[in-house]
Order: structure tokens, then C-alpha cells, then sequence
């Protein structure tokens, strides 16, 4: 959009410190946080692990995706090893609050064993593994909603 002759100048938006953003997403994998925001002179940038398996830099007010991990699968769904929600509920990746999950990326595991809990209905139902393997990438995050057929993870 052309400005007007004698308009004061159209405000240029905040350039994307691609430096900064590494340097936080290498700050995530040394201290083993799942986000991390940083603001400076009135941009803000925040670098979330999402699930344990990507990041991402939002910078004000737009947002920018930086892909960090590069065992990603680019469409879950087309995955021979997806393991998908039996159930509407609640996905939780530990057996309590605060616990460690039951699998994190690069995990191996074998046919029945708990990959998640998933609560419905004040009933936490465990969703086994139904093959042997190793997780690739969980596509979820603890306590997040999901719906029946959603991508939980999949194991390669």
C-alpha cells in the first residue's frame, strides 16, 4: 500500500533476530524447559517445545514457525505407525501430575505397553501401544483435549 505525499512514514515491523531465536531454542534443549519468551524493545519472542517434538518463535504481532526437529513427519495421519484416540477426553502423557511421561521421543516400546492416559468420563482408559517400536513423535501435550481418530503418536 503506496503512502500519501507528506503522510508521516507507515510503521516498519520488527525484523525477526533468527540468532535470538536459536540461541533460545538451544537454551530449551540445555535446561530442558518446554518455552521460553524473551522481549526487547517491544518485540517479543516466544520458543515452545510443543509435545517434546517442535518449536516455534512467535514474534509481535505476527508469528513465525522454525522448525527444530528433524525427525518430524510432515502429514501424521498418512503414517503407517499412527497410533490414533480411541476416545473423546483428556490425553495426559504421565500417570500423574508432574510424573514423568510414560514415553518421551525415541523411546522404545512393545505391544501393550502404556503410551498415554487418556480421560473420559472421570475414567482414565491407558492406550497401550499396539506395536513394538520406537517413538518417532508425539503429537500431543499433556492435558490437552482430544476427539475420536485424533494423531496421538506414532511409533516407526
Amino acid at each position: 500500500m503506496a503512502r500519501k505525499p507528506g503522510s508521516p512514514p507507515m510503521p516498519k515491523s520488527p525484523a525477526i533476530d533468527h540468532d535470538m531465536i536459536r540461541e533460545l531454542a538451544k537454551l530449551l534443549d540445555e535446561t530442558g524447559l518446554t518455552e521460553i519468551e524473551f522481549e526487547r524493545d517491544g518485540v517479543s519472542v516466544r520458543v515452545a517445545r510443543q509435545g517434546g517434538t517442535a518449536m516455534r518463535a512467535a514474534d509481535v504481532p505476527r508469528a513465525v514457525a522454525v522448525a527444530a526437529a528433524p525427525a518430524t513427519v510432515a502429514d501424521p495421519t498418512q503414517h503407517p505407525g499412527l497410533v490414533s484416540s480411541p476416545m473423546v477426553g483428556t490425553a495426559y502423557l504421565g500417570p500423574a501430575p508432574g510424573a514423568k511421561p510414560f514415553v518421551d521421543i525415541g523411546s522404545q516400546v512393545k505391544a501393550g505397553d502404556t503410551l498415554i492416559i487418556i480421560e473420559a468420563m472421570k475414567t482414565m482408559n491407558q492406550i497401550p501401544a499396539p506395536r513394538a517400536g520406537t517413538v518417532l513423535q508425539i503429537l500431543v501435550e499433556d492435558g490437552q483435549p482430544v476427539e475420536y481418530g485424533e494423531p496421538l503418536l506414532i511409533i516407526e
